[in-house]
């Protein structure tokens, strides 16, 4: 609801990212610009409606012109005139097809859409010549054509403007035989409430004015009233029919009763009532049937009522501002006395049929849609106004009896809404607010859980409305008394709501009262910080805004009351979380009273039955004690100043008590392990003092948090990070000496171990244990823990897939050399990274980099190669700080090579962090990487600098360009044709379009030179001979020749005499790929390259022998692929065969493939002999020499 109030805020939703001076300009507009655009695409019409494309354009266009000014339609009014002229001369001209007329009435409902019907229908021109033609035109449509209802809708709303002017129906009917035109007006209205379109809504229109009309009034009004009740009763209204018909006549008769003169149907109010009762259409399964129920309901009840304003309801001053000056001269606020005279003796008529309306109208309320409810509650705020003070007052406490624990969440949000309505209208007077504030303070944080959910936001959302209609209902003295606590309240719901529509309302809220009121504590300055934009963000408000909120002291406790309360106990994990960072910063502004009451309040929740309620409440301490702790630091203080001795054992012995309660088993325990976790890195952080007992059983949580089988690695990540603080706390004394309390071979042991345990969860947990453990721990075993990582490293046929384990592994060796360090000297004691352990990192995250393993998961090896190439640059970066002559040219040859072959593959996220380490260390200044080959050359590609665009390594666009230049580079050739063949061989679209476009750039500057192309070529062999039988190589390779051959890029080979025999090892090679190979893919993807070698003399026969080979092979997908591909073959290179050329084709044309292989093999062996190769011969057919003896 308040979504629309909260948009005074600010007039639109934007991305957080674009800034407010942006949105302000680009939705604010001062005219109508393209008002000559409009009339040309209007006048365009006339010559276009043939063509459909340019009729979908010119609608498209028009569309799109029109809802630029949704928000500001009124700068469409100067030339609303114009428009409309225009658009009705052009449907009305005499001879103009019926598209044409279509066509203008389309673009007239879009400008009716955008600027309202009400306003439109006042410029349709409207006189009594007008009216024969209109309906004339509208009794030619019909109405099931679905293509043509905007014109029906703006005929309908053109004609409700035309029965209204002042002139006598008869006068039109001067044929005598023919159906009065009042009749049939009526009879063609009526028609058009049984529709499904928007027509219904016109017609209802045009018969509300119609029948209300001076001389239509005594006879067509009754007449047309017994006509829908009687259909009332009539309709099954559990027919969609039904209900499109029931829909129609309910809105025309909510609209009577709007728009006909009170004397004028007061007497058919008791009859209508009376029907509508009986039909019972507020149990209706349909929101809108139950939505025009309770409309017509207040209708009926404001007809029953006289139309006065009630003299008794509370007015702020007046509407008029020259009024309020007027009467105001000092600037004094107004007393809040009514602008009416009270008249005591005044008289009211209140018939005995309002207690049914009202009580419908109350039941109303509690609908479960938003529409049917807030059209209630402005139904209670009208017919209130018209009720004498008792009976209002009355109401308004039926209102509040919707406020209790066993009513709904849609109870909540129609009084809140009703309660709104109330007051913005001056009828819910001051002596009230005592009972309504509390009422709308519990609305502002309703939250009821429905399974994993909640629901409550639209309650919260308004609860935000009431405030801010109360800040323009009462005057600042009415209120004075209850600021702090709406101020408190709207700012609790603007900074830790956890929806953002809600915190935007109540940010709009709170401005609002600033604003109206102008007594909330400091409302000028949070208004400017905790505004529309701001409270979008959730971590913003939480975090930020929170904390410059808590600065005040007036909404210091509130928020910390409200965290504690309900946010650390909240159903939403990520807002536990997001509390208790909000409550390590607001802490440290409390009293040490306030916060032992905080901390007693969340001690027995911590060790509760609530999952929820232990999981916040421990995460709340964990962030309490260290905050405050943060807090003695800074005003040299000691924790124990701030924390009782017994508060602080109690939150020492929430893991032991959770331990025993066996709250860490199932499903509730996954959540509480991390939680638990963090407090002990939280207590570790704090220094606290432990006992050995206690010591003992964290570390032995810990160890069984680390152990523990979570896929998602959550728990032992957390129970990692708590372990690294943990073990430099309370296993080191305060001399540096290591304590006795932990023995540091027991626990290497058991990580170490861990390393080789059969579960994939279980070694990513110890390896990340391995990676965080402090250097006194690793110092003297540094040799064998990093053996152990290396080991872990490698790839196995049982381990294949654990690729996990292998990227954390790497990411430990990481965070070991960062914790001990590497030296140009090895060392004695085995403290530090020394050249020979360097040697042998390097070499293991090479390896690492050839990690290509595929599972159902895809290409799982690219998160160890990412994880290796993140490991190479953190170590070379360690390695540069300590000595350059640590790194050998072999090494750095070795590492950019690799670097840039993965920076030319397929996947878009490996070549970004291939691409960025790669510009990083070419890059390094101070020191140098040194032993780059070709140094200057790949600084010119990849250029640094302030006004250099740098380059996007997951866009295909940007990196091939560059990549491909490399291929000139001699050293990098071999890893760049490597890294390229997977990519022009790829699946991707774009990926395949832009490497290979660049690759086939290149060969073009290579045809006129030979020995170049001689040594691409050569580079292709060589990756494709070092890759048999390795099919992520070998079908790119295939479809990257195919290519290649296509293009007729191998053309100066044949011409030139120095034959280097490459059609031949091609063909070779081709052959080894598919011998006994099983894969129909790899198979199909070597016919093209087989057909491509048929335009070379040397390798001709063999590929024709290998190709009638295929023609026979045992998959019939094969056999179709290879004849349809030779058939395209021989004639590309028609010198094959030339003459038997015409039968070979036939043959290969006409043979059904699909058949048993012994009806195929004389088709085969008919096409050998044609084309003069050897037959091929079953080796089962082959018979052994019998001998004798």
């Amino acid at each position: 609801m308040l979504g629309t109030k909260s948009k005074m805020a600010a007039p639109m939703d934007v991305d957080e990212s674009v800034g407010e001076d942006v949105v302000g300009r680009g939705s604010v507009r001062d005219m109508f610009t393209e008002a000559s655009e409009i009339i040309q695409l209007i006048q365009s019409t006339t010559s276009i409606y043939t063509d459909t494309i340019a009729v979908e354009t010119c609608l498209e266009r028009f569309l799109f012109i029109m809802d630029k000014y949704q928000e500001q339609p009124h700068l469409i009014d100067p030339h609303l005139d114009k428009i409309i002229e225009t658009l009705l001369g052009v449907a009305r001209a005499s001879g103009r097809p019926h598209k044409v007329a279509h066509l203008s009435f389309q673009q007239l409902y879009i400008i009716t859409k955008t600027r309202g019907h009400k306003v439109v229908i006042r410029h349709l021109p409207h006189e009594v010549a007008d009216l024969e033609p209109t309906l004339a035109l509208l009794n030619s449509q019909t109405l099931t054509d679905y293509q043509t209802w905007e014109t029906r809708y703006m005929l309908l709303l053109w004609l409700s403007i035309i029965c209204i002017i002042p002139f006598s129906m008869c006068r039109l009917d001067s044929n005598s035989t023919r159906t009065p035109i009042a009749d049939r007006i009526l009879h063609t209205a009526k028609q058009y409430l049984d529709v499904s379109d928007k027509s219904r809504d016109a017609a209802a229109l045009l018969i509300s004015k119609f029948v209300t009309r001076p001389d239509m009034k005594a006879t067509m009004l009754p007449d047309f009233l017994d006509w829908s009740l009687i259909s009332l009763t009539q309709i099954d209204s559990n027919s969609i029919a039904g209900m499109t018909s029931l829909s129609g006549i309910l809105s025309t008769l909510a609209l009577l009763f709007k728009h006909g003169k009170r004397d004028d149907i007061v007497g058919y109010a008791p009859v209508v009532l009376e029907k509508l009762t009986e039909y019972q259409l507020n149990n209706i399964n349909n929101t809108l049937l139950r939505k025009l129920h309770i409309k017509l309901m207040q209708r009926i009840g404001l007809t029953f009522l006289t139309p006065k304003l009630a003299s008794w309801r509370y007015q702020r001053g007046s509407r008029s501002l020259s009024k309020n000056l007027d009467t105001q001269p000092d600037g004094d606020m107004s007393t809040g006395e009514t602008t009416e005279p009270s008249t005591d003796e005044e008289e009211y008529d209140i018939p005995e049929q309002m207690e049914d309306i009202i009580e419908h109208l109350l039941i109303g309320l509690k609908d479960k849609d938003t529409i049917v409810r807030w059209s209630a509650a402005k139904g209670i705020g009208r017919v209130t106004g018209r009720l004498p003070k008792e009976l209002a007052d009355e109401v308004v406490g039926s209102v509040l009896d919707n406020f209790t624990l066993r009513d709904s969440d849609g109870a909540w949000h129609g009084g809140c809404l009703a309660l709104a309505e109330l007051g913005r209208r001056g009828l819910l007077l001051p002596e009230r607010l005592d009972e309504v504030l509390p009422v709308v303070m519990r609305a502002l944080i309703y939250d009821e859980r429905r399974g994993s959910c909640s629901v409550g936001a639209h309650v919260r959302d308004a609860a935000c409305y009431v405030c801010w209609a109360f800040a323009r209902a009462y005057d600042p003295d009415q209120i004075r008394l209850y600021v702090n606590d709406i101020a408190s309240a709207l700012l609790v719901t603007a900074v830790f709501d956890r929806e953002p529509n809600c915190r935007r309302a109540a940010s709009a809220a709170f401005q609002e009262n600033v604003g109206r009121q102008g007594t909330f504590p400091h409302g000028i300055d949070i208004v400017t910080t905790v505004d529309y934009h701001a409270v979008g963000n959730r971590v913003n408000a939480y975090t930020t805004l929170a904390l410059y909120v808590a600065m005040f002291e007036e909404y210091t406790e509130p928020l910390i009351d409200h965290l504690v309360k309900y946010k650390t106990q909240h159903w939403d994990h990520y807002i536990r979380e997001l509390s208790s960072r909000s409550l390590h910063e607001l802490i440290q502004l409390t009293s040490p009273q306030l916060t032992a009451q905080v901390i007693s309040h969340l001690l027995p929740i911590a060790t509760g039955i609530d999952l929820d309620g232990r999981h916040g409440a421990v995460l709340a301490l964990s962030e309490i004690i260290h905050g405050l702790y943060v807090h003695s630091l800074k005003h040299n203080r000691n924790l124990c100043d701030v924390v009782s001795v017994e508060h602080m054992k109690a939150i020492i012995s929430i893991p032991q008590q959770l331990e025993q309660a066996q709250y860490f088993r199932g499903m509730g325990g996954e959540m509480l392990r991390p939680a638990v976790c963090y407090l002990i890195l939280r207590v570790s952080q704090c220094h606290c003092v432990l006992d050995q007992p206690t010591v003992e059983h964290w570390l032995t949580i810990l160890n069984d948090n680390i152990h523990y089988n979570d896929k998602d690695f959550t728990i032992q990540t957390s129970a990692v990070t708590a372990l690294a603080e943990f073990l430099l706390t309370y296993c080191v004394n305060s001399d540096g000496t290591v304590s006795e309390i932990i023995t540091r071979r027991q626990l290497l042991k058991l990580y170490l171990d861990g390393l080789r345990l059969p579960l994939e969860v279980n070694r990513v947990g110890y390896t990340l244990a391995v990676g965080r453990l402090p250097a006194f721990i690793l110092t003297g075993n540094l040799t064998k823990v990093l053996s152990q990582l290396f080991n872990a490293s490698h790839i196995t046929t049982q381990e294949a897939s654990y690729a996990e384990a292998r990227k954390t592994v790497l990411n430990a060796i990481t965070s070991v050399c960062e914790t001990v360090g590497i030296e140009v000297y090895d060392s004695p004691s085995d403290s530090h990274v020394g050249p020979m352990l360097l040697a042998d990192i390097y070499t293991t995250c090479l390896s690492a980099m050839s990690d290509y393993t595929v599972d159902s998961r895809g290409d799982v090896g690219a998160w160890v190669r990412e994880a290796a190439m993140s490991t190479l640059a953190d170590v070379t970066i360690l390695t540069l700080q300590a000595g350059t002559q640590l790194i050998s040219p072999y090494i750095c040859e070795r590492m950019i090579s690799c670097l840039i072959q993965q920076s030319a593959e397929k996947i878009d996220r490996t070549r970004a962090v291939a691409g960025e380490i790669l510009y990083k260390l070419l890059h390094l200044n101070n020191p140098a990487l040194p032993h780059i080959p070709h140094r200057e050359r790949l600084e010119v590609i990849l250029p640094s600098g302030d006004r250099i665009r740098p380059v996007n390594w997951s866009v295909p666009a940007d990196v091939f360009p560059r990549i491909i230049q490399m291929l000139e580079l001699e050293t990098y050739s071999y890893s760049v044709l490597l890294g390229l063949t997977v990519s022009v061989g790829g699946l991707t679209e774009s990926l395949v379009k832009h490497s290979w476009q660049c690759l086939e750039q290149y060969i073009q500057t290579l045809s006129v030179n030979v020995d170049k192309l001689t040594t691409f070529c050569d580079i292709i062999v060589r990756v494709f001979e070092d890759h048999t039988k390795q099919d992520r190589v070998a079908v790119p390779m295939f479809k990257m020749l195919d290519l290649l051959l296509t293009n007729d890029c191998f053309r100066l080979l044949e011409e030139s005499d120095d034959n280097t025999h490459f059609p031949l090892r091609i063909l070779r090679q081709c052959k080894t790929e598919i011998t006994n190979c099983g894969e129909p893919q790899k198979i199909v993807a070597s016919i093209n390259v087989f057909c491509g070698l048929l335009q070379f003399a040397e390798t001709r026969q063999s590929a024709l022998s290998r190709l009638v080979l295929l023609l026979c092979h045992k998959y019939p997908r094969v056999r179709k692929q290879t004849s349809s591909q030779l058939f395209e073959a021989l004639l590309v290179y028609d010198d094959v065969c030339d003459d038997v050329i015409d039968e070979v084709m036939s043959v290969l044309g006409d043979t059904n493939w699909d058949v048993e292989l012994v009806l195929l093999r004389p088709v085969r062996n008919r096409l050998c002999e044609l084309l003069a190769i050897p037959k091929p011969v079953s080796k089962a057919s082959v018979k052994k020499p019998q001998t004798v003896g």
